[in-house]
C-alpha cells in the first residue's frame, strides 16, 4: 500500500513549526539536523533540520525540513493546503486541531456549517501553512 504524507519546508525554523504540530496532534518526534547526517552546508546551518518526522497517534506522519541557503525556497508553497478530514464522531478531535492550529494563526473561514452538510472551515496557522477540515454531518 502507499502512503501520502505532507512534507513541510521552511526557512530557519522547521523544528518550531514540528514543535508546534506536536503540540496540536501529539506523537512521536524524530528530527536530525544537517549535522547529524554531515551534510554539506554553510557552517552556520548545520544545526537546521534536515528531516524531521511526526507520527501522531491518529496515525497522521508530518514531515519537515529546513531549506539551506544553497537550495531554492521551493515556489508554489501558498498553492495547497493540507487537509483534515474525519467522520462525525470525531468532531470533537478534529474541532480541538482546528483551534489549535488556529492558535497564533489566521482563521479563514470559521467552522461551521458547509452547503454539503459537513463542518468545515479554513486556517492559516503561524507559519503561513493552509488548513482546511472537513467534518461529515451526521449519518441518517
Amino acid at each position: 500500500m502507499s502512503i501520502l504524507n505532507p512534507y513541510l519546508n521552511f526557512v530557519d525554523n522547521a523544528r518550531e513549526a514540528i514543535e508546534f504540530y506536536r503540540s496540536v496532534f501529539g506523537g512521536e518526534l524524530t528530527v536530525s539536523t544537517f549535522a547529524d547526517f554531515g551534510a554539506p552546508v554553510e557552517p552556520s546551518e548545520a544545526h537546521l533540520v534536515m528531516h524531521a518526522q511526526l507520527e501522531t497517534p491518529a496515525g497522521y506522519t508530518i514531515m519537515a525540513s529546513d531549506t539551506p541557503s544553497h537550495i531554492t525556497v521551493p515556489e508554489g508553497a501558498k498553492a495547497f493546503s493540507v487537509s483534515l478530514s474525519g467522520a462525525h464522531a470525531e468532531k470533537d478531535e478534529l474541532s480541538g486541531y482546528f483551534d489549535r492550529l488556529a492558535d497564533g494563526g489566521t482563521i479563514d473561514q470559521p467552522l461551521g456549517e458547509s452547503p454539503w452538510g459537513a463542518t468545515f472551515g479554513m486556517l492559516t496557522d503561524r507559519f503561513g501553512v493552509s488548513w482546511l477540515v472537513n467534518i461529515a454531518g451526521p449519518e441518517s
